[in-house]
């Protein structure tokens, strides 16, 4: 992994706190042999329900995320006191693990290099629709990132399971594909999800024996079997997201908290493509963000991280953050 140093910028958002969140869009339960008949037509992510669980089930795991919460906002308030990672300056390996019961879901190496592709335009704001970002949030548009991703293994496995649900099953030996080196390769594992779930990521702080994303792979990359809505390999994007600590941009509760400054506050989810300057009925009735990747939009309608977001992702590559393994040599 190549990389370089500087201080965060000292103009960065403050970190939001106080957040109170509620369960919304309980994903359906599904079992492991459901049929899904149909693609999904709103966007379903369980990233939210999964670390809900997890904490219920450990509650050192609310623990460390407190602490990476913590640190996060130290960072944020005081960035001078920190050495981040900066543009361009880091490389993160990424490791696919394919499951499949028939030939289609077996996607092919250009599928998921077209994935690899649409991250690193993402992340680094020279995907073709940044230009549409309003001039109302053009302030806050977060640019490059400063994190890049690079294809470094592909791993196949053939089985009989029909769909797969949220209970991390696909990264078990047992009937899925275990993680390869979870604390400095990003394993990505692409299945046929049910429930209409497009996928779903572990927070930063979790046992590496679950780290990484799950994604449909209907909704992986821009070719081959992705579909749409959510054919433009936007789904990694938004799940990439949170494997790098950012939540819902509506905290997942009514005008709930995402932990960041510079992004209004959403009254819910918005799906589809909103019209451009849609109000939330929150405090201020600010203009919702509805084209950020952590919004619940169709693929060719979220296109922007915002600086504060910026930040809050580097910052987990500081010493003591959720994801510092992946910043050493």
């Amino acid at each position: 992994m190549r990389k370089t140093f500087i201080t965060l910028a000292a103009g960065a958002m403050l970190f939001a706190i106080g957040c109170t969140k509620s369960a919304k869009n309980e994903p359906k339960a599904v079992t492991q042999e459901e049929e899904v008949s149909a693609s999904a037509t709103q966007r379903q992510c369980s990233s939210y329900e999964v670390l809900q669980e997890q904490i219920a089930a450990d509650p050192a795991r609310g623990k460390r995320l407190q602490a990476i919460e913590d640190l996060t906002k130290q960072i944020i308030e005081n960035p001078s006191q920190f050495r981040l990672l900066a543009d361009g300056t880091i490389e993160i390996p990424v490791v696919f693990n394919v499951l499949y019961r028939t030939a289609a879901q077996n996607v092919s190496l250009a599928q998921l290099q077209s994935q690899i592709d649409v991250l690193n335009k993402d992340y680094a704001a020279t995907n073709s629709d940044y230009n549409k970002v309003p001039s109302f949030f053009q302030g806050v548009a977060a640019g490059n990132t400063g994190i890049k991703f690079v294809l470094d293994a592909v791993n196949r496995r053939s089985t009989n399971t029909v769909s797969w649900s949220t209970n991390d099953a696909m990264k078990k030996s047992a009937k899925g594909i275990a993680p390869t080196s979870p604390t400095t390769k990003l394993n990505i594992w692409v299945c046929n999800m049910g429930g209409g779930i497009l996928g779903y990521a572990q927070f930063p702080g979790g046992s590496s024996a679950t780290d990484g994303v799950v994604l449909d792979d209907n909704a992986t990359g821009n070719t081959g079997t992705a579909a749409a809505p959510f054919n433009l390999g936007r789904t990694a994007t938004h799940e990439v997201g949170h494997w790098l600590n950012l939540r819902h941009i509506w905290g997942d509760a009514t005008c709930g908290n995402d932990q960041v400054g510079d992004t209004p506050l959403h009254n819910t989810a918005n799906y589809g493509c909103p019209a451009s300057g849609h109000r939330s009925t929150c405090t201020g009735t600010p203009v919702e963000m509805t084209m950020n990747y952590m919004d619940y939009t169709d693929d060719a309608c979220m296109y922007m991280f915002s600086a504060g977001q910026k930040a809050r992702m580097q910052a987990t590559f500081a010493v003591g953050g959720g994801r510092n393994s992946f910043a050493q040599p």
